[in-house]
């Protein structure tokens, strides 16, 4: 195995896509996202705990009602169980990577925009990227 090994903040600041699973493991996955002014990934639960990492823009990260500004450099923990959304509240995209723990997505998948992930039904399916 060669596991990721790769500068995640120059991966994060170029991706122009809403969702790109970088790399899947047995129990996490690494995702970048690229939220557009005003977009957002939209209010989830999961049932597994996810990390955020700003790498570019400024945001507003809500965790069970609570809000909280963020900005590049911030990291974002969301426990299992818990009502959460990212919001770009900027005027430049918003650009962060994400961990899964365990995997959420299917590996490989990439969603151009928000309107295409929501489209998509795809969902961890067991297989890693190695």
């Amino acid at each position: 195995m060669h596991g990721f090994v790769r500068n995640i903040e120059t991966i994060a600041v170029m991706n122009e896509e809403f969702r790109r699973v970088l790399y899947t493991a047995t129990h996490c996955q690494l995702v970048v996202m690229a939220l557009k002014p005003t977009e957002e990934i939209g209010t989830e639960v999961h049932t597994l705990d996810q990390f955020f990492r700003v790498e570019q823009g400024t945001g507003e990260a809500m965790i069970d009602g609570v809000r909280s500004a963020i900005q590049a450099g911030f990291a974002v923990i969301v426990p299992a169980g818990a009502k959460h959304n990212i919001i770009n509240t900027g005027s430049v995209p918003l650009k962060l990577y994400t961990i899964y723990a365990p995997p959420n997505h299917r590996d490989g998948v990439m969603h151009h925009t928000r309107a295409d992930a929501e489209a998509d039904t795809e969902h961890f399916d067991g297989h890693t990227t190695e």
